[in-house]
């Protein structure tokens, strides 16, 4: 059985949004985010930080389920101390950038205030 090892609570959405998912990545940050990155962002409240993702867990997002296949090398980092995620649904096995999270390929949902992100262990 899987684990909740990170879970956050979706507090806004920049109206770029929709462009970046066009491309197939969702950029989140924390709250406290500077004014500039909120037009492209998706702005979260976590209230569960056990880890960040890792190669083989499961990330919900508003009700759809993604295997993550690749993070990149400070994408943990950059999760639990900024709030910032750059997910993308590339499927590609190996991150591009270092603060890249990889799922299948694939269309991203459309979030909205209120939606959660969870991710399960593998």
């Amino acid at each position: 059985m899987s684990n909740l090892v990170y879970a956050t609570t979706i507090t806004a959405v920049g109206e770029l949004v929709p462009d970046f998912r066009e491309q197939g990545v969702l950029v989140f940050f924390g709250e406290n985010a500077p004014i500039e990155l909120h037009e492209f962002s998706i702005l979260h409240k976590p209230d569960v930080e056990v880890r960040a993702p890792l190669t083989g867990d499961t990330i919900r997002l508003s009700n759809n389920a993604f295997n993550v296949l690749a993070v990149g090398s400070v994408a943990s980092d950059n999760l639990l101390n900024l709030g910032h995620l750059d997910l993308k649904a590339n499927g590609l096995p190996e991150a591009e950038l270092p603060g890249d999270v990889n799922v299948e390929a694939g269309e991203l949902p459309m979030v909205k205030v209120g939606d959660r992100l969870e991710v399960f262990s593998a």
